[in-house]
């Protein structure tokens, strides 16, 4: 059986993020098709001769203070290699269940702090930091590493496949705080370097191609699939209607729905000011967190939210919430609100078609082979189209039927088979089946 490490950089976010998700869903879709897969962490803790504390470090929240001087070695001596070593699991460490839990995997390796230490040396020396993935008895060597984002890493002795969720530091700069030319020379070092790469949409892959200059067929579209647990799904509108009720004072399809992190691809301002100028007297439910860059993005919303005028419309805001509360907010919202700048996906898409919630969302990127024709799509720059449409949502009882019966068509063809028969082709151009 073909063996498939991918590392945990994200897995290990406390939080969460869309690339924890695209992880989670990776291993479970590498599961399906016969893979046994594997996930390599960077704990801050060293290797200790006691297996229980290795076992803890994968998901400690305790950061110790960072050495100046052994960063510094570290990132000098990063180009000549860091070893893997295989850490044993037991069923005696409870795994934090805001993280996803445990991820569903066979193997687990540890390689003390390899993420920052790469990162590092990346930055400082511009050297890739090559992993050694050491012998032992229960666990075995990858066969293929996939690095489930831009990481300056390299297995030794492994195929490694690189997954580049977007070009979005390179096409709207203005957007993100990366370093632009570290961002650049890591993708061309992956361009040349990589044995395939991976990409979740046809708009990132003819990005990839152009700006990075890749062989096409060296660049394959895998999309990205959402698995909702069935006792989510399951759970009665009632159910539900009572939840948001209890939790939120919101009613059943009585409010848009905006969830995503909060930055300036997302939109946000642009989305308040629509919903302010709609007049409509459905509230909006903002759900996420601030991310970076995001004053300008929340500045109008403070202000709403501050105006007694204008308080009854009642802009709610919540930084985080479960998973499963999450999913109820997009079951019972009137509709979905995601006019994004640029996505190499967007996953609120799929999440809420898939869940038979309509969904306005942009005409940039990805995100029209997304939405197909299931979706209301604007420019994410007029505001006044958005107005129109929020406005149109909210009171064409058939419109918001119909999308809604679109949806979960249009998801379907995102589905975790479409997505692990994608995974199987990729793979078996590297000869592992």
């Amino acid at each position: 059986m073909p063996t498939v490490c991918i590392d945990g950089f994200n897995l290990a976010l406390p939080k969460g993020s869309g690339i924890a998700t695209y992880g989670r869903n990776l291993l479970s879709n590498l599961n399906a098709i016969g893979m046994e897969t594997q996930v390599l962490y960077g704990p801050h803790a060293n290797i200790s001769k006691r297996p229980i504390l290795n076992e803890i470090a994968l998901t400690d929240a305790y950061t110790p203070d960072g050495k100046r001087v052994r960063q510094m070695v570290e990132a000098a001596t990063a180009r000549f290699g860091r070893t893997a070593r295989a850490v044993p699991l037991t069923d005696d460490i409870i795994w934090p269940a805001r993280g996803g839990g445990r991820p569903v995997a066979a193997g687990f390796w540890s390689a003390p702090r390899l993420f920052h230490t790469a990162n590092r040396a990346f930055k400082n020396h511009k050297t890739f930091t090559p992993v050694t993935f050491a012998g032992h008895a229960e666990v075995s060597r990858p066969d293929v590493v996939h690095w489930t984002t831009v990481l300056p890493l390299h297995a030794r002795a492994a195929a490694n496949v690189y997954t580049i969720h977007d070009m979005i530091p390179l096409r709207l700069p203005h957007t993100t705080l990366d370093n632009k030319r570290q961002f650049l020379a890591a993708c061309r070092r992956i361009a040349r370097k990589a044995d395939h790469i991976a990409v979740v949409s046809e708009a990132t892959r003819r990005d990839v191609i152009q700006l990075l200059g890749v062989a096409e067929e060296r660049v394959t579209t895998t999309w990205q699939s959402v698995s909702i647990p069935e006792r989510l799904r399951a759970a009665s509108d009632e159910a539900v209607a009572a939840e948001l009720e209890g939790v939120f004072k919101l009613g059943w399809k009585g409010y848009f729905l905006f969830f995503g992190a909060i930055e300036p691809k997302k939109n946000l301002a642009r989305i308040v000011e629509a919903y302010l100028a709609s007049g409509s007297d459905l509230p909006l439910v903002v759900v996420g967190g601030r991310a970076w860059l995001d004053e300008e993005e929340t500045a109008l919303m403070h202000q709403a939210r501050r105006d007694k005028k204008v308080r009854k419309k009642r802009i709610k805001l919540y930084d985080y919430l479960p998973f499963s509360m999450l999913v109820s907010l997009i079951r019972g919202a009137r509709a979905t609100v995601f006019p994004s700048l640029y996505e190499g996906f967007g996953l609120p898409v799929l999440e809420s078609m898939l869940l038979g919630t309509p969904v306005i969302t942009s005409t940039a990127a990805s995100l029209p082979e997304v939405a197909g024709d299931a979706a209301i799509l604007v420019d994410p720059y007029d505001v006044a189209a958005l107005a129109r449409e929020i406005r149109r949502l909210g009171s064409d009882d058939d419109l918001a039927a119909e999308l809604s019966a679109r949806g979960p068509s249009q998801a379907a063809k995102f589905s975790p088979e479409v997505c692990q028969a994608r995974l199987a082709e990729m793979y078996g151009r590297l000869g592992v089946r």
